[in-house]
């Protein structure tokens, strides 16, 4: 396990780049399996979970080009065969990305397996979604004591797919496979996140018929086929929304290329109230520090897009322990997203957590045991410590409280970030961080 060393109470400064967005690599990845023929994908980013979708393409004979430099990925999927469990759990881990190869598999091969799923963990991410989505198109699925066995005998029919939950894997699981089922798929309440909508871009690239409307309802006309794709994958609004946190809690500036305002825009009025302040151009953010004083505590509730991301909430608690008063968060969409303060308050944050929802409406952990609402008081000095590093997002928010705290920190496990922040530690000393990485 690698243990990087951190000196911190240094502001953060400089310029960084984000590539493609994490949520929407790995399934365009997936997209490709739909067509026999070649697509590319650009704006690529050299991190864990591409990783680990181009062994599993390759698992079932897709061959897959990465040129990590410009970012380019190119995969041929003419030759797709079936896989075995052994090897896919191997090579998936913890991932949870196998779960939205079935779709495009049982379409070119009439069959999927995949393993039992891990995951981060920050909350309940239940496969029963989408095993319940492809049941309803005509899947037929049996467990099995290593994993899950999905086959479609007489292909797959479009259905009607209702969500009690706008989930995100939900929904790119019925755009996956209702892309080729025979007739029309309507989906109600469907994710919109913006990386849902690029996903869409991707298919309808590929000859897919489908319509978005405002209601959260997606319709798919199913087609007989589909063709490759070329496409740019949109900016990481995680990765810049961290980078903008670390900059805020550091009393930094950091300006990040990549960044795109549109996809961002929530975010930003959060970043400004709590006194942030920013300076958008066409290609790229500058997040720092703002010059109007203390940092001011807020009231916040995670949601689904077009809501504050729950992804933005973990480093923007760090910011908020540096806020005069009390800042009270209320997660709407993990209920296990808190864990990751247990770390902070030995650092010296004053940070409470509760079962109530406290925020402006009951949400549906509430009454449920989980520790889902936050109230931190700030500013409190944050000291060094050494951290283990629990799940992807809690771990950067860990990094940058070790950037801002006085003193040395030693944060365990950091590879774990690998999986969504790209060449983290080569834009860590690029932001004149002083860090040092012990394996």
């Amino acid at each position: 396990m690698s243990v990087l060393q951190v000196n911190g109470g240094r502001p953060l400064q400089g310029e960084i780049t984000v590539r493609g967005a994490k949520n929407l690599v790995p399934k365009a990845m997936v997209a490709s399996l739909l067509s026999p023929e070649t697509s590319q994908l650009a704006s690529v980013p050299d991190i864990r979970d591409v990783e680990v979708v181009t062994k599993l393409l390759n698992l079932h004979g897709v061959e897959v080009d990465f040129d990590k430099t410009e970012g380019v990925l190119t995969m041929n999927p003419a030759q797709v065969v079936a896989a075995s469990v052994h090897d896919i759990d191997r090579h998936a881990g913890s991932s949870r990305i196998p779960i939205l190869l079935c779709g495009p598999l049982l379409h070119r091969l009439g069959e999927a397996i995949i393993p039992n799923l891990g995951g981060c963990n920050i909350g309940g991410r239940p496969i029963d979604f989408h095993l319940n989505t492809l049941r309803a198109f005509g899947a037929e699925v049996e467990k099995l004591p290593n994993g899950i066995h999905l086959s479609a005998p007489n292909g797959l029919e479009g259905t009607k797919v209702e969500l009690p939950y706008p989930s995100v894997g939900a929904t790119e699981q019925t755009l996956l496979t209702a892309v080729r089922a025979r007739g029309i798929t309507e989906l109600r309440g469907a994710a919109v996140e913006p990386e849902i909508m690029d996903l869409v871009a991707i298919l309808q690239k590929m000859g897919a018929i489908i319509s978005v409307d405002t209601d959260r309802v997606i319709r798919i006309e199913g087609v007989d086929e589909l063709r490759g794709f070329t496409h740019t994958a949109l900016p990481d609004r995680i990765e810049a929304a961290s980078w903008a946190s670390a900059a805020l809690v550091t009393g930094g500036d950091i300006t990040v290329k990549g960044a795109r305002q549109a996809d961002m825009m929530t975010f930003l009025n959060t970043f400004r109230k709590v006194g942030g302040d920013f300076d958008i151009t066409e290609d790229s953010i500058r997040f720092r520090h703002g010059t109007r004083g203390d940092l001011k505590s807020i009231v916040l509730e995670t949601n689904v897009h077009p809501g504050f991301m729950t992804d933005w909430q973990q480093p923007l608690v760090v910011a908020l322990t540096q806020a005069q008063g009390l800042s009270i968060v209320h997660e709407t969409v993990y209920e296990n997203r808190f864990g990751f303060t247990e770390a902070l308050r030995r650092m010296g944050a004053h940070i409470q957590v509760y079962r109530e929802c406290l925020g402006g409406l009951q949400c549906r952990f509430g009454a449920r045991n989980f520790y889902h609402s936050a109230v931190i008081s700030g500013p409190t000095p944050l000291h060094g410590t050494d951290i283990e590093v629990p799940d992807l997002r809690g771990g950067f928010s860990h990094l940058i409280a070790a950037l801002a705290a006085q003193g040395v920190s030693n944060v365990s496990g950091v590879d774990i970030i690998n999986r969504g922040y790209e060449n983290f530690m080569n834009k860590l000393r690029a932001l004149d961080a002083q860090v040092e990485l012990h394996s």
